[in-house]
C-alpha cells in the first residue's frame, strides 16, 4: 500500500472555464507589452498587488512596483533587445501557462557578469492566474543556469546531469528497497 497522498491541483480544481477567453486576451496583451519593452505601464496587465514567484536566481516580487524595479528593469538592462517567443500556451478558465524562450544579447551586467555581447537563448515557463482582468499571480521558472553556461560559466562545476547523457559520468542507482 502506498499510503496517503497529498491532495493534488488544489489551486486549479475549481477553474471557471467561462473565463478562458478573458484570460487569453490579458496574457496575449501582456506578452505583446513585454516584447515592446514596456515597464512603466504594465499595470494594464498586472494587479498592483500581484505576486511574481520565480526560481532561485530570479527571486519573488510582491507587487507591481517590485516586479518593475527588481525584475523588469534589471532584466532589460542586461538583455535590452530581448524578444519573448512563447512556443506553447495553455488556457483554462482564469489560468494560463506558457513555455518558450527569449532571444537576446548580453548588453548589461547579469549575475555579476559584465556585458559580453553574446547572443543567448533564455528558456522559461510561466503559469499565471488572472482575476478581474489583471494577472494576480505568476509562477516562473527561468533557466539562468543555461544562460550562464552560454556566457561561459558552469554553475554546476562539471557535476550537471548532462554528464550522464553524454556518457562522461555514470548515474548513481537508488538503494534497493
Amino acid at each position: 500500500m502506498k499510503g496517503s497522498r497529498p491532495e493534488q491541483a488544489v489551486l486549479t480544481k475549481d477553474a471557471d472555464l467561462s473565463k478562458t477567453a478573458e484570460t487569453r486576451a490579458v496574457i496575449e496583451g501582456m506578452v505583446d507589452g513585454l516584447n515592446d519593452h514596456r515597464i512603466g505601464d504594465m499595470g494594464a496587465f498586472f494587479a498592483e498587488t500581484f505576486r511574481w514567484m520565480g526560481n532561485r536566481g530570479c527571486g519573488t516580487k510582491d507587487g507591481l512596483q517590485a516586479f518593475q524595479r527588481n525584475w523588469q528593469a534589471p532584466f532589460q538592462a542586461a538583455f535590452g533587445d530581448k524578444v519573448c517567443i512563447d512556443e506553447g500556451r495553455i488556457y483554462m478558465g482564469e489560468w494560463a501557462a506558457a513555455f518558450g524562450r527569449q532571444e537576446a544579447t548580453h548588453r548589461g551586467t547579469f549575475m555579476g557578469m559584465e556585458p559580453t555581447g553574446k547572443r543567448v537563448t533564455i528558456r522559461y515557463m510561466d503559469v499565471w492566474k488572472v482575476a478581474d482582468g489583471r494577472i494576480q499571480d505568476n509562477w516562473v521558472m527561468v533557466d539562468f543556469a543555461d544562460v550562464m553556461s552560454q556566457l561561459g560559466v558552469d554553475v554546476f562545476g562539471g557535476h550537471g546531469w548532462e554528464a550522464y547523457d553524454d556518457g562522461t559520468r555514470s548515474p548513481p542507482e537508488p538503494p534497493s528497497r
